[in-house]
This record gives C-alpha cells, structure tokens and sequence, in this order.
C-alpha cells in the first residue's frame, strides 16, 4: 500500500464498466448534437416564421444571456448543459465521491484499510484523484467529439472556434470539480453513501432549476450567483472563442474549498460503522 496509489487505481478498476459506458454516451449524444446543428439551422428550430426566440431558453444555452440557443454556439453549448449531460456527470461524480468514504464505511471495509499503514489524508487524496479522473474523462469525451464534429464542417467552424471548444472544455473541468468538492466533504461525513448521491443531485438539479428560475424571472434574478451554472458558460466560449477567468476561478475556488473541508471532517470522524 506504500507505493502506485493502489486506492486510487483501485476505485477507477472497480468502476471501469460504468466509466467506459459513460464516456461512449457522452461521445454518441455530442456526435448527434453535431449532426442536429448541422442538419438543421439553429434558427429554424426556435424563431421559424419571425417568431422570437423566448427569455425562458436562455438558461439553456450554456449563456448567461448573451449567446442565442438559436445559434450554432448556442445549440452546441445546451448539449453542454443539456439534462443528458448534467446526468452523467452527476453518476460519475456521486459514484466515485460516494466511494471516497461513505462507502467503505457502510460496509465496514474502512477497518481494514486503515489497518494498513495508511493515513487519512492519503486515502482521501486517492479516492479524490480517481473523482476528478472520472470527471476529466467525461469532458474530454466530450471536448474531443465537439473539436472533431466542428473541423469537419466548414459552417460549423466559421461560426465555432477551435479555441472556443477547448475554454468550453475547461469550464466544463471547474464546473464537476465545483460540485465533486462539496460531495467529498458531505462522504468525509457521512456513514452512508445515499447521502452523498443525494448531495450531489442536489447541487446539479437544484442549482440548474435556480439558475433557469433566475433567468426567466426578473425579481430572482439575484439567486443566479447561488448557481453553479451562472458561471459555468459553456455558450459563451463556444461562440467567443474566449475563456473567462472570474467565472472558472470561482467554480474551481468552490470545488477546492469543498475538498478542503473533506480532510479536518475525515481527521475528526470515528470510522467505525
């Protein structure tokens, strides 16, 4: 147990199936977001006959309001924020961040690790190295399938930068790491690991339907800072090219603190069942 970060090799062997079908579903549903932005015209679909595209369908893509969803950079960037997105995401990270140490302690496998000479620290460090291994894994799936799809097609690539793709990309980093952070500290805490799924479904539904109530509503429209997905913009970068730093330092500063607070709550806990 001293060398090769056997915990953290062993929590992604444990859970390869479930990792491979995750990763092959994010390639399947980006490819046919390219093949729905290329058949059809974003525009077609959401201001036909000189209809305006509503306020409501901003929270859905990836904007904070000023990309279109009737837009190649606002089509693509809603299969960034897309449910089916959201959703494996979620699986990954409440799988693996479960597993950091609620799991173990449920079933009383905790014992026998730490009668090893293994220290605390360590094994959540592992056990944190293989969520966020999870979680890189899933946004290049979908990085790589956006950067392919986009360089095959010249009007894909007029209209979306490479560059763009890779920012999205990274803000899609920050965002699983703003909400694997916090899930960590709740399975550093918790005895179970339903309490654990429970938090991170939470932190991903609950902060969607906030930012979407935020942006339809105008009196709510402070609660949008409470959200993860106000800072995580996806069709911003898409159609600017550009990565912003504030938002992505703030997701990235709310990942790390969450992860930070695992450790002194894993330090102070009995870990007998």
């Amino acid at each position: 147990m001293s060398t090769g970060f056997p915990l953290f090799r062993l929590a992604l062997h444990r859970r390869r199936r479930m990792l491979a079908l995750l990763a092959a579903g994010m390639v399947l549903f980006e490819t046919l977001m390219v093949a729905v932005v290329r058949a059809v015209p974003p525009e077609q679909w959401f201001a036909g006959a000189g209809r305006a595209v509503p306020d409501t369908l901003r929270a859905f893509s990836g904007s904070t309001g000023d990309v279109s969803i009737a837009s190649h950079a606002g089509l693509l960037g809603a299969g960034l924020v897309h449910p089916f997105w959201i959703a494996m995401q979620l699986t990954a990270i409440g799988s693996l961040a479960a597993a950091a140490v609620a799991a173990d302690v449920e079933s009383g496998t905790i014992e026998l690790l730490m009668v090893r000479p293994v220290s605390r620290a360590r094994l959540l460090a592992e056990r944190a190295a293989a969520v966020l291994a999870s979680s890189l894994l899933l946004n290049a799936a979908a990085t790589l399938t956006l950067v392919a799809g986009v360089a095959l097609s010249p009007a894909l690539h007029r209209a979306v930068p490479l560059g763009g793709i890779l920012a999205a990309g990274l803000q899609g980093c920050a965002f699983t790491l703003c909400l694997a952070g916090p899930a960590l500290a709740v399975s550093a805490a918790a005895r179970r690991r339903a309490p654990v799924i429970g938090a991170t479904i939470a932190l991903g539904a609950v902060g969607f339907a906030l930012n979407f109530v935020a942006m339809a509503w105008q009196p709510a429209a402070p609660l949008r800072y409470l959200s993860p997905f106000h800072y995580y913009t996806p069709g911003d970068a898409l159609a600017h090219g550009t990565l912003e730093w504030g938002p992505l330092g703030v997701l990235t500063a709310v990942g790390i603190a969450g992860a930070c607070t695992a450790l002194p709550l894993l330090r102070r806990r009995d870990l007998a069942p």
